[in-house]
C-alpha cells in the first residue's frame, strides 16, 4: 500500500452504506437519483481496498414501541419483513467485499459490530446513501466513538442534490474527525 502514515486512507477500511433496491429503484419512494452515478465510484474504492471492506444494510426494527412506530406509520411503503426484495442489495453489492453483510435497524451503522472488526480509532472511508441520512448518522457517530472518518462525497447518494450538499456542509464542520474528500484522492493515497 502506498502513501503516507497520515494519509487519510492507509490502514484504513471501506464501508459502503446500504447500497440496497430501496435507496436505489427509482421506484421507491427512498430512491436516491444519483444512486447509480455512485456505484462505479464505490466499485473503485472497494477494488482498491480489496477485504478491508464492510457492506451494510439497513433492516425495518421489529420493535413499534418506540419513534420508530411513528416512522413506519410515516413510511408504510417502507414497513415490509426483512425478506422484501425492497431490502435486497443491488447487483454487484455482495460482491464488494469477503465479509458478510452487516445487517442493523438503525440510520448510522457505526457500532460494536464494525468497531470490532476496524479496532477502536481506526481510519475508515465512507461511501453510500443517502448522504442526508445514513451516511451522516454513521460519520457523526463513528466520530463521536474516536474514529478516523473520510467522507468519499462523490461515491455517496443523497435524496436530493440540495439535501446531499446540506449533509456534506454539516459534515464538513467536524475536522479533524471527519474530513471531506472524493474517490479519485482516495485512490491516489492509498
Amino acid at each position: 500500500m502506498t502513501g503516507s502514515p497520515d494519509s487519510p486512507s492507509e490502514g484504513a477500511w471501506l464501508v459502503v452504506i446500504d447500497p440496497q433496491t430501496i435507496f436505489a429503484s427509482a421506484d421507491s419512494a427512498w430512491g436516491s437519483p444519483f444512486f447509480a452515478d455512485t456505484m462505479p465510484r464505490i466499485r473503485a474504492l472497494a477494488e482498491s481496498f480489496q477485504d478491508r471492506v464492510i457492506v451494510t444494510r439497513w433492516m425495518p426494527t421489529a420493535d413499534r414501541t418506540t419513534s420508530w412506530g411513528e416512522y413506519f406509520d410515516a413510511w408504510p411503503f417502507a414497513d415490509q419483513p426483512p425478506t422484501d426484495a425492497l431490502f435486497d442489495l443491488v447487483p454487484g453489492a455482495a460482491e464488494l467485499s469477503p465479509l458478510p453483510t452487516l445487517d442493523r435497524p438503525t440510520f448510522g451503522k457505526w457500532g460494536a459490530e464494525i468497531e470490532a472488526i476496524v479496532g477502536r480509532g481506526a481510519r475508515i472511508v465512507l461511501a453510500g446513501v443517502s448522504t442526508d441520512c445514513c451516511v451522516i448518522s454513521t460519520a457523526l457517530a463513528a466520530a463521536d466513538a474516536g474514529a478516523h472518518v473520510t467522507v468519499a462525497v462523490d461515491a455517496c447518494a443523497g435524496s436530493t442534490a440540495e439535501n446531499h450538499a446540506a449533509a456534506v456542509h454539516v459534515m464538513g464542520l467536524y475536522p479533524p474527525q471527519i474530513t471531506l474528500s472524493d474517490t479519485a484522492s482516495v485512490l491516489s493515497a492509498r
